[in-house]
C-alpha cells in the first residue's frame, strides 16, 4: 500500500497501485515505460489515420484488431516484446506486428503514425472523438474544407454548410454541434482511473525521497470519488526532524525531478505545481503533521461543503482554515491534526469524503443519521461481463476464475444479443447453445456460481431483442440501449418504460448511456423511469466501467429514495476489468447507498430471491396471487 497516514475512504482510492502513468515517464536508460492502453492508443490512432488516408480495409483493420487485443490483455506488452515467440502466440500478432510493437515500446511512437501526422494535422484526431464523426466523414471534411480542428467543424455546422452534403444532412449538423459541446465540456477533465494512475506514479516517486516523507495522500475530487478529475492534489506530511526550510526545499526539488513532468508551474515555500504530459495539473503541498487534518479537509472539498463547515464553525465562535480549527477571537488552536477531531469539535459525526457535496450530509452528521455506506468488501457478485462468445477477450472459465480470486461468490455471463452485430451479438440459436454451455459449466466445481445471463438490447420501440422463449431460459436478464441514442425525450422515455414493463426485464444496464468526456446521457424523464422500476421490481445498474460510471450519484440517490434496488457491475470485457468494481462502489457511496440498497451484496440464494421473478416461475405465481 502506498498511502499512509489517514487512509482514503471508499473503494476508489483505497487500492491505489504503483502502476505507470501514461505520460512518457522515462527510465534512466531512456526507454519509455509504455502500458498496454498507451500502446493500444498508438495502434488505434494509426488505424484511424490510415482510414482517413484511404487505405484498404485489411490494412487498417490489422492495427485495430491488435489495439483491441492489447487493450484487454492482463499481461504487459512491454514485457512480452522481450519474448517475441510468446508474443506471436497471441491471435493476430505476426512477425510484422511484433516489430511494430517493439518500435512503439522502445520509442513511444510508431513511424507510420508519425509519417501520417506529417500529412494530416494532429488535431484531426480530435475530430474522431466527436460522436457523430467517423474516419470517412473526417476524411471528407479534410479533403473538401481542410477542416482539421473541432472549431473548424463547429463553424461548418453552424453555418449550415454540411446539411446538403452526401452522408450528412440537417440532423447530422445538429448531432455534430451536440458532440462539439460535449468535447468542450470534457476538455481539461480526466477519467478517475487516469487520475488514480497518475497519483500512484507521482506518489511512488515522492516516496523515493526516503525518511523525509511520512505520508502522501491524494485529496480533491479524486478522494471524493468524482467521475472525472480536473487536477490532482497531493498532500505530503513531513517526518519528524525533516521540517527545516532547507529540508523542505530539498524535498520540493526531488518532487520536481519526476520524469513525467511536462511543465513546471510553481515552486513556493511549501508547494510545487506542474503539469504532466497529458495536461493533468498536479499540486503537491508539503505539510507539518499537526496541520494534516485541516489541510486534508480543506483540499478534499468540495468548496460548497467547506463553506458550510466554515459557517458552522463561525456560529460556534470558531474559525476553520487549511491550517487548523481555532477560536475566533483569540485564535487559539482547537484541532487540526486529523479530520476526525475537527468534525468532533464541530459536533458532527465523521463525514466520508464521497458525501462532501453539501447535499444534506452536514445535517445528517449532526443528527447521527449518516448512511452506513456500502464497501468493496460487501460485494458478493458481478452481474455484467462478456466472454469470447460475443466481444469479450476471455473464456467463461477464465472470467469465473478471476472473479473467484477477487472474492466473488457468483457472476453472470451476459454476452450481447443479436442486434449488436458490431459486438458479435448472439442470435437465438447461438444464445440457446450458450445458455446450455454456461449451465453445464456451473455444474462443475469452479468455486463460484456462474449464471447464464445476457445483455439484451432494448430496441427502438422498447421491445427486447430476444423472444420470450430465450428470455425464459436465462438466469439473469440485463437490458440496455446500444442504438438510436438521439430519440427525443418523450420517445426515449416511452422506450425505456416499455422495456421496464416487459415481465422478463430484471436489470437495466448503464441506464443513461453516457460515455464520460465523450457522450452525453440519454434525454428521458428519470423520475418516471425510476417510478416504473420501483413499481415493477426492476433493478438499475451502477456500471463500474471508468468510461461510464452510470448511474451517476444523483440518480443513485433517487433510486434509494424510491426503494429501487441497485446492482453494481463491471461490464468487464476481460479478466483485468473485473477490478473496476471498486469504481462502481465509489459511485454508490456518492449516491448514499448502503449495503441493503445493493442486490449483489447478498449471498447467492438471497440474491436470486430478491431479483424480479420471471413469468412462469413459482415466485412470479406467488406474487401474482397476492
Amino acid at each position: 500500500m502506498i498511502v499512509t497516514g489517514t487512509q482514503l475512504d471508499g473503494a476508489c482510492v483505497a487500492n491505489l497501485h504503483a502502476c505507470t502513468f501514461l505520460g512518457g515517464i522515462r527510465r534512466h536508460y531512456n526507454l519509455l515505460i509504455m502500458d498496454n492502453k498507451q500502446i493500444a492508443r498508438v495502434l488505434r490512432e494509426t488505424a484511424q489515420l490510415l482510414e482517413i488516408d484511404g487505405a484498404i480495409i485489411g490494412r487498417y483493420r490489422s492495427y485495430e484488431k491488435a489495439a483491441e487485443l492489447i487493450d484487454g490483455l492482463p499481461e504487459s506488452i512491454e514485457q512480452l516484446v522481450k519474448e517475441p515467440e510468446k508474443l506471436k502466440e497471441l491471435p493476430g500478432i505476426g512477425d510484422r506486428m511484433v516489430e511494430h510493437l517493439q518500435e512503439i515500446v522502445k520509442t513511444g511512437d510508431y513511424a507510420l503514425r508519425k509519417k501520417l501526422l506529417k500529412k494530416y494535422p494532429a488535431t484531426i484526431l480530435d475530430l474522431l472523438q466527436l460522436q457523430s464523426l467517423g474516419p470517412k466523414k473526417v476524411a471528407f471534411l479534410w479533403s473538401n474544407f481542410k477542416a482539421a480542428t473541432v472549431a473548424d467543424v463547429e463553424k461548418l455546422a453552424r453555418e449550415e454548410k454540411l446539411r446538403d452534403l452526401p452522408g450528412f444532412g440537417e440532423k447530422s449538423e445538429q448531432n455534430i454541434l451536440k458532440a462539439v459541446e460535449v468535447f468542450k465540456k470534457s476538455s481539461g477533465r480526466f477519467q478517475i482511473n487516469t487520475a488514480e494512475d497518475a497519483a500512484a506514479a507521482v506518489i511512488a516517486h515522492i516516496r523515493k525521497a526516503g525518511k523525509a516523507v511520512e505520508s502522501v495522500t491524494p485529496a480533491g475530487s479524486l478522494r471524493r470519488g468524482k467521475e472525472t478529475v480536473g487536477d490532482l492534489d497531493l498532500l505530503v506530511t513531513l517526518a519528524d526532524g525533516h521540517t527545516s526550510q532547507k529540508q523542505v526545499d530539498a524535498l520540493a526539488e526531488h518532487i520536481l525531478k519526476f520524469p513525467g513532468i511536462d511543465q513546471k508551474l510553481a515552486h513556493g515555500e511549501n508547494k510545487v505545481s506542474f503539469t504532466l504530459e497529458n495536461g493533468l495539473q498536479v499540486d503537491v503541498r508539503l505539510l507539518e503533521k499537526e496541520n494534516f487534518g485541516a489541510a486534508l479537509l480543506y483540499f478534499t472539498g468540495s468548496k460548497e461543503h467547506n463553506v458550510a463547515l466554515r459557517g458552522r464553525a463561525n456560529d460556534m465562535g470558531l474559525t476553520l482554515n487549511e491550517y487548523a480549527l481555532a477560536t475566533l477571537k483569540a485564535e487559539k488552536r482547537v484541532a487540526g491534526r486529523t479530520e476526525e477531531e475537527i468534525y468532533a469539535k464541530l459536533k458532527l459525526d465523521f463525514i466520508p469524503p464521497e458525501l462532501r457535496e453539501n447535499t444534506g450530509e452536514i445535517a445528517a452528521a449532526e443528527n447521527h443519521k449518516l448512511p452506513h455506506l456500502v464497501t468493496l468488501k460487501d460485494m458478493k457478485g458481478d452481474l455484467q461481463m462478456h466472454s469470447t462468445a460475443s466481444d469479450g477477450k476471455n473464456s467463461i472459465e477464465e472470467m469465473a476464475e478471476a472473479a473467484r480470486k477477487l472474492g466473488h461468490q457468483y457472476i453472470a455471463i451476459t454476452d450481447h444479443s443479436k442486434a449488436v452485430t458490431v459486438a458479435n451479438g448472439l442470435d437465438e440459436k447461438r444464445a440457446a447453445a450458450h445458455i446450455k454451455k454456461i449451465h453445464a459449466l456451473s455444474e462443475k466445481d469452479l468455486g463460484i456460481r456462474v449464471l447464464a445471463g445476457a445483455e439484451v438490447d432494448i430496441l427502438k420501440d422498447g421491445s427486447l431483442d430476444y423472444s420470450d422463449e430465450i428470455l425464459a431460459q436465462l438466469d439473469v436478464v440485463v437490458c440496455s440501449i446500444h442504438s438510436y441514442f438521439n430519440l427525443d425525450r418523450a420517445a426515449m422515455t416511452e422506450r425505456m418504460l416499455a422495456a421496464i414493463e416487459n415481465p422478463y426485464t430484471q436489470i437495466i444496464a448503464h441506464p443513461t448511456g453516457r460515455l464520460l468526456l465523450r457522450r452525453d446521457p440519454f434525454d428521458y424523464d428519470m423520475e418516471k423511469i425510476l417510478d416504473a422500476a420501483a413499481a415493477h421490481g426492476v433493478a438499475m445498474e451502477c456500471n463500474s466501467y471508468p468510461d461510464r460510471l452510470d448511474l451517476k450519484d444523483v440518480y443513485l440517490r433517487m433510486c434509494k429514495d424510491r426503494g429501487v434496488k441497485v446492482v453494481i457491475s463491471t461490464d468487464s470485457h476481460n479478466t483485468a476489468n473485473l477490478g473496476f468494481i471498486r469504481y462502481g462502489v465509489t459511485m454508490a457511496r456518492r449516491g448514499w447507498l448502503e449495503k441493503a440498497d445493493v442486490l449483489n451484496t447478498l449471498p447467492f440464494e438471497k440474491f436470486l430471491e430478491k431479483l424480479r421473478p420471471k413469468p412462469g416461475s413459482a415466485r412470479h405465481k406467488r406474487a401474482a396471487s397476492r
